[in-house]
């Protein structure tokens, strides 16, 4: 074999062809591959099927509908590929061929076989999508560029394949059955358990794998996965889809804001933990985790009850200071409850009927008496009629101005022209 000009590859296809009485077809094979394509045309005029080049060498050309035929080339292919016959049969020193079969050998099925051999480092599967993208033996791409009859293979051994880029374009191939790669390459298929992420299912996939390099050649579902790693491919689901995926309720974010507040209030020294989105997403497995036992789809995940697995990161005393420092509701001095704005902007937000601070004289604290609120005092329509944080300086330059529109507006309520001395009130009529 060593005195053949033929390129390795090509010549291991030949020794590896002669046990299996497919010596003729192979020469053919090495003969085309070795020579110019014998269809001229361009790229998108030319199908990449070898076993086409084959028909045509032994005279089939009529569905050849779109490309030329090099006739020329068709002769010195066959000249060459009988040389190599002859070649290969004199050897004594490898296995003889039954010439009968070789010369009658017109079934071309086992040409991706053969290809197989020489090339088997671009055996490729076909990935999933309209697209047709296969994946190679060796890790890289290939693609039609131009639609093609093979691009519906599933499995594909490829000759010749241009291009550096991800996808290179793929220009002659065959189609090889997956019997057949599992039996050349038995010794190299494993079988593993696969937990993963899958992004179309929004789910996690556990299967057990046949593989074979990249390729997985067959895999079916996981009855009882591990449960470390189905939270782990959940958790990583859970971090691509992003935190306002969580079931996240409208007490939890202003619960998150409030500690995020004290936090931002007490500067670097603070001992209160970051609940930024960002940090919780960062320490899923830590406070997520042991709450998704059995749970494995991001369905399952919007249906949880994030309450418990959030309060469990503060301690029984950091919860109740979290109550005396950023309170929920501040009581005004009508008696209404009123509910406190935490997270946007950073001070807390009262929004309150300017009546009802009547004989309030300075701006309600938070934080132990430490941090004033941002007061939106509103209109009998509960609309902002002044935003301030300074109460005692509305009341004393701002409000007769402010009086004076709303009582043209609200004739029935009370503006009365000392508002520090006057009762607070949420009532609408004027007090007698």
């Amino acid at each position: 074999m060593a005195e053949l000009p033929l390129h390795p590859r090509l010549a291991h296809m030949l020794l590896e062809a002669g046990p299996l009485h497919l010596t003729a077809l192979a020469c053919e094979v090495a003969a085309l591959l070795s020579e110019r394509d014998i269809l001229r045309g361009s790229s998108g005029q030319r199908n990449a099927d070898l076993r086409l080049r084959l028909d045509i060498l032994h005279g089939q050309d009529e569905h050849v509908a779109r490309a030329s035929i090099d006739r020329g080339a068709c002769q010195r292919v066959k000249r060459i590929a009988e040389l190599w016959r002859k070649k290969v049969t004199q050897c004594a020193y490898r296995h003889q061929v039954d010439k009968r079969q070789s010369d009658e050998q017109e079934d071309f099925h086992a040409v991706g076989l053969l290809l197989g051999f020489a090339y088997p480092d671009r055996i490729a599967q076909r990935q999933g999508g309209s697209a047709p993208r296969y994946l190679l033996m060796n890790g890289r791409g290939a693609v039609f560029m131009d639609p093609d009859p093979l691009a519906s293979e599933p499995y594909l051994a490829i000759a010749d394949v241009d291009g550096e880029s991800q996808w290179a374009r793929i220009n002659l191939a065959a189609p090889i059955a997956l019997a057949e790669i599992e039996t050349l390459y038995a010794d190299g298929i494993t079988e593993t358990e696969a937990v993963s992420w899958d992004e179309k299912a929004q789910a996690v996939r556990a299967t057990r794998q046949r593989r074979l390099g990249p390729m997985i050649l067959s895999e079916q579902t996981l009855a009882r996965p591990d449960r470390s790693l189905v939270a782990a491919a959940l958790l990583e689901g859970i971090r691509q889809a992003g935190p306002d995926l969580l079931p996240w309720t409208p007490e939890l974010r202003q619960w998150q804001a409030r500690v995020q507040f004290l936090r931002l209030v007490e500067g670097d020294d603070s001992p209160w933990l970051d609940l930024s989105d960002e940090s919780l997403l960062r320490t899923l497995e830590d406070w997520l985790g042991p709450s998704l036992d059995g749970v494995t789809t991001l369905d399952q995940v919007k249906r949880l009850d994030l309450s418990t697995a959030l309060h469990a990161l503060l301690s029984w005393d950091e919860q109740r200071r979290l109550e005396r420092q950023a309170p929920t509701h501040l009581t005004v001095p009508s008696g209404s409850n009123i509910r406190l704005e935490y997270g946007t902007p950073h001070l807390p937000i009262l929004a309150v009927q300017l009546q009802e601070l009547f004989g309030c004289k300075e701006t309600p604290l938070v934080v132990d008496g430490k941090v004033p609120l941002m007061l939106h005092l509103l209109s009998p329509a509960r609309r902002p009629v002044q935003v301030t944080q300074d109460l005692a300086s509305f009341w004393a330059n701002a409000y007769q101005e402010v009086r004076k529109a709303l009582r043209g507006r609200y004739p029935k309520h009370y503006w009365p022209e000392d508002p520090l001395a006057a009762p607070p009130t949420a009532k609408t009529k004027r007090p007698v």
